[in-house]
C-alpha cells in the first residue's frame, strides 16, 4: 500500500504522551464512583448478587454448579460471575459485617469483582489498540521535512484515545457498576480482542489468551454472549490480512475454550440435568428469525447507547476503506459486526447485548481521529464542553430544585416520581460533587487556555465530562436512586410480618418476579417454597387490580399484609393466608 495515500495526517506534537497518573486517576474515579455504598437495584444487579448468596447458602456446592436464586433455578447465563462473586463474599463479607448491618457486608463484597472486570477491560483495550496502532498499515503520512510521529508514539496515542472513548461511552457506565454478567462479558470480549491482536506477532500467547477469553465468555453468558465473540475471532483472520498466516493457532484456542466449557457442562449434565435442560432451552429459544420490533429497537436505542463513539467508528470505516483488510480496521470491525448481526437474530435485545458493541466501536473511533481535520476536531471539543457542561448543570439544577422547591415545576416533577421520600442532605457527598464540578471546570479551562495540540484532547473532554456527570449522579442523587430502585424497605416490612405470622411455616410465591424474589433473598434472606401445601402466599399484583377486585386468590384467603415501594405507583405485594 502506498503510504503517501494514507488518510492519517498528523505531526509528532499531536501524539504527545498523555500523563499516566491522570489516565489512572480518571479510570479509578470512573469505576469507584457509584460502585459501593448503595443498594443493589432491580433487576440484573440484584439477581447477580442473589445467585452468589444462594451459592454460599448451599454447602453441597449445587448452587455453584447450577446457579440458583434461593430455590429457584436461574437457568440462564453461566456460573462464572457467581463463582467469582461467591468466593469474594466468602473472603471479605465477614470483615465488612464487623462495621455495617447484617447482609450489607455481602453487598459491598459482591462489588469487588467489578474492579477485576474493569481492569481486564481497560488493559485489554489499551494494549490491543496499541498493538494495532503501531503496525505499519495505520501509520500517518510521511512529511517532506520529517516531524511525523514514530510508530510507538502513534500506537500509544491510539491506545490512549481508545481507552478514553470506552470511558466516554454513555451506555455502559451504569452496567460496569452492577453485579451481573455484563461487566465480565465486556471484559472478556476486550480480552479476546487483545488476544487476536497479540496473535499477529506472538501467536502462542495470543492463542492461549483467546482460548481463555472465549471459554470465560461462554461461562459468563452462555451462547448469547459467547457466539458473537467466537465468530468475530474466527472471521478476524482475513485471507488478505496479517493474521491469515496464523490461522492454524485457532485450533489451540478452540481446544482451550472447549476444555473450559466442558469442564463445567459435563458435571452439570450429571448432577443437575433439569437445570442443564432448561439452560439449553433458554439459550436455543433466544435465537430466531429477525423480527421487525427487534430491528426497530436497535435503530432506536443503539445510537444512544454507543454515544459518542459510533459516528467516529463509521467515519473510520469510510476514511480507511482502502485499508479495510488491514488488522487495525478489520479486527475491530469483526468484533463490531458480529454482535450486531447476532442481535438481529435474537428474540429479545437490550443493554446486555448492546454492551458487546462498546469496545470495538471505541477502538474504531480512535482510528478515525488521525483522519480528521483540525477544524473538525476543535468543533468536537466545543461540542463535548457544551454537552457535558449542560448535563452537569442539569444534575445540579434538579438537586437544587428538590431541596429548595425552586424552580417549582422541576420540583413538582421530581417529587411526583419520588413520593414519600424524606429529603436529606449528605454534606460529604455534596463536597465530593463540588470537587468533581471544579475538576471539570479546570479541565475545560485547560482546553481553552493551553490550546493543546494532542489529538487525544477531545477524548479527554468526553471522558471527563461523562465521569463528572456520573459522579454528580451517584453523589447528589444516590439516596433518591436507592429510594426509587431498591426493595430494601418493602423487604424489611415483609420480614417483620413473617416473623409475626409465619412461625416457621413455608411461604410460596404467586406472580413474584425474578428481580423481586432476588431482592427479598438479598436483603432479608427470605426464600420461597414450591410446596403447594404452604398456607402463606406472597402475591405480586397491581394496585389497579386490587381496586377493581380482579386480583385472583381464593375467597378463604386472609390478607395479612400488603405493601409496596412508595415510589412505585402500580406494583403491590400481598401476604395471604389460605385455610384449607
Amino acid at each position: 500500500m502506498d503510504s503517501r495515500s494514507t488518510p492519517a495526517r498528523l505531526t509528532e506534537t499531536a501524539t504527545v504522551k498523555l500523563s499516566r497518573p491522570f489516565l489512572l486517576l480518571i479510570s479509578a474515579i470512573y469505576i469507584l464512583a457509584g460502585l459501593f455504598f448503595r443498594d443493589p437495584w432491580k433487576t440484573d444487579d440484584v439477581v447477580g448478587l442473589a445467585t452468589m448468596v444462594s451459592a454460599l447458602a448451599q454447602p453441597d456446592g449445587s448452587a455453584l454448579l447450577a446457579p440458583q436464586i434461593g430455590v429457584l433455578a436461574h437457568a440462564q447465563d453461566g456460573p462464572l460471575v457467581t463463582w467469582v462473586g461467591a468466593a469474594v463474599i466468602w473472603l471479605f463479607a465477614p470483615l465488612f459485617d464487623m462495621f455495617m448491618p447484617a447482609h450489607d457486608g455481602a453487598i459491598i463484597a459482591s462489588r469487588l469483582p467489578n474492579l477485576l472486570w474493569f481492569s481486564i477491560l481497560v488493559a485489554s483495550v489499551w494494549y490491543g489498540s496499541y498493538l494495532l496502532g503501531r503496525r505499519p498499515e495505520p501509520q500517518p503520512l510521511e512529511l517532506p521535512f520529517g516531524g511525523e510521529p514514530s510508530a510507538h508514539d502513534y500506537g500509544r496515542m491510539i491506545a490512549d484515545a481508545a481507552l478514553l472513548l470506552i470511558l466516554a461511552t454513555v451506555g455502559i457506565v451504569w452496567r460496569m457498576h452492577e453485579t451481573s454478567e455484563v461487566p465480565a462479558l465486556i471484559a472478556f470480549q476486550a480480552l479476546a480482542f487483545y488476544a487476536v491482536a497479540r496473535t499477529i506477532d506472538r501467536p502462542l500467547s495470543g492463542a492461549v489468551t483467546l482460548g481463555i477469553a472465549l471459554g470465560a465468555a461462554f461461562l459468563t453468558r452462555g451462547w448469547i454472549g459467547a457466539l458473537p465473540i467466537i465468530l468475530a475471532s474466527i472471521f478476524a483472520f482475513h485471507p488478505q490480512g496479517a493474521l491469515w498466516p496464523r490461522r492454524a493457532w485457532l485450533l489451540l484456542s478452540a481446544a482451550i475454550a472447549l476444555a473450559i466449557g466442558l469442564a463445567w457442562w459435563i458435571p452439570l449434565k450429571i448432577h443437575a440435568p433439569y437445570w442443564a435442560q432448561n439452560w439449553w432451552l433458554w439459550n436455543s429459544h433466544s435465537f430466531g428469525l429477525p423480527q421487525t420490533e427487534v430491528l426497530l429497537s436497535l435503530l432506536r436505542d443503539l445510537p444512544w447507547f454507543l454515544w459518542p463513539t459510533w459516528p467516529f467508528a463509521l467515519l473510520a470505516l469510510w476514511s480507511w476503506r482502502a485499508w479495510l483488510a488491514s488488522p487495525h480496521i478489520w479486527v475491530p470491525l469483526m468484533f463490531m459486526a458480529w454482535p450486531l448481526l447476532t442481535m438481529c437474530f435474537l428474540a429479545d435485545v437490550f443493554e446486555p447485548e448492546y454492551a458487546l458493541m462498546a469496545v470495538p466501536t471505541a477502538v474504531l473511533a480512535a482510528f478515525s481521529l488521525p483522519t480528521l481535520r483540525r477544524a473538525v476536531v476543535n468543533s468536537l471539543d466545543w461540542f463535548a464542553v457544551m454537552c457535558f457542561s449542560l448535563t452537569a448543570a442539569t444534575v445540579w439544577l434538579g438537586w437544587f430544585a428538590l431541596h429548595t422547591g425552586w424552580p417549582q415545576q422541576i420540583h413538582h416533577n421530581i417529587t411526583r416520581l419520588t413520593r414519600g421520600y424524606e429529603i436529606t442532605v449528605s454534606w460529604p457527598a455534596v463536597f465530593i460533587a463540588l470537587v468533581g464540578t471544579l475538576a471539570w471546570v479546570a479541565l475545560v479551562r485547560w482546553r481553552l487556555h493551553n490550546k493543546p495540540a494532542a489529538l487525544w484532547r477531545g477524548t479527554v473532554l468526553s471522558a471527563g465530562g461523562l465521569i463528572t456527570t456520573w459522579l454528580l449522579l451517584v453523589t447528589l442523587w444516590m439516596p433518591v436512586l436507592d429510594y426509587v430502585r431498591s426493595y430494601r424497605q418493602v423487604s424489611g416490612e415483609l420480614a417483620k410480618v413473617l416473623q409475626q405470622h409465619a412461625g416457621g411455616q413455608c411461604v410460596r410465591a404467586l406472580g413474584v418476579g425474578v428481580g423481586q424474589r432476588a431482592s427479598f433473598l438479598v436483603f432479608n434472606r427470605i426464600d420461597f417454597s414450591y410446596d403447594s401445601q404452604c398456607e402463606l402466599i406472597l402475591q405480586q399484583t397491581t394496585q389497579q387490580a386490587v381496586r377493581e377486585g380482579s386480583v385472583g386468590f381464593p375467597d378463604s384467603a386472609t390478607v395479612l399484609w400488603q405493601g409496596r415501594r412508595p415510589a412505585d405507583r402500580d406494583e403491590m405485594f400481598r401476604l395471604l393466608r389460605v385455610t384449607r
